[in-house]
């Protein structure tokens, strides 16, 4: 079970198990690029109070268990973290014309889930995620932000 947390006038627990895809499935997300998306969404969390409770890139896709403060909507907070990770990307990577060129990095869409009292069972989840990928590629592409 999560820890309550709380600010000034409210106590929550709001934790999310959230999806991102690069556009059109593109499978980028490997090596320096990989190492350097954990960096960049680490970093966007923290700077707007946000816990990155479990973080796992696949080639194609990010999973993302994040624990989101009431005074942030979730739609609010994907798109920072989407909008921002797409310009620092393209600004780190973007000499060659690939995908990381581009500045609209993400698709338009993601996926969301509240966890409820279920957290425990959506982080052993994205770690199974991280596993089957590791059977898929042999281990080449493992990486964890936690």
């Amino acid at each position: 079970m999560q820890d309550i947390q709380s600010q000034s006038h409210v106590s929550w627990i709001c934790t999310y198990h959230i999806v991102i895809v690069p556009k059109y499935r593109k499978k980028v997300l490997y090596g320096q690029v990989r190492k350097e998306m954990g960096e960049i969404i680490k970093s966007l969390c923290k700077q707007k109070g946000i816990d990155l409770v479990e973080g796992h890139a696949m080639p194609d896709h990010i999973h993302l268990v994040l624990s989101i403060p009431p005074k942030y909507s979730v739609a609010n907070t994907v798109g920072y973290i989407k909008g921002k990770s797409a310009i620092k990307i393209h600004y780190r990577f973007g000499k060659k014309r690939t995908l990381l060129s581009q500045k609209s990095f993400w698709t338009r869409g993601y996926f969301v889930r509240t966890t409820g009292l279920d957290t425990n069972i959506v982080i052993a989840y994205v770690q199974n995620q991280l596993k089957e990928d590791k059977e898929i590629d042999g281990g080449q592409m493992e990486f964890t932000w936690n």
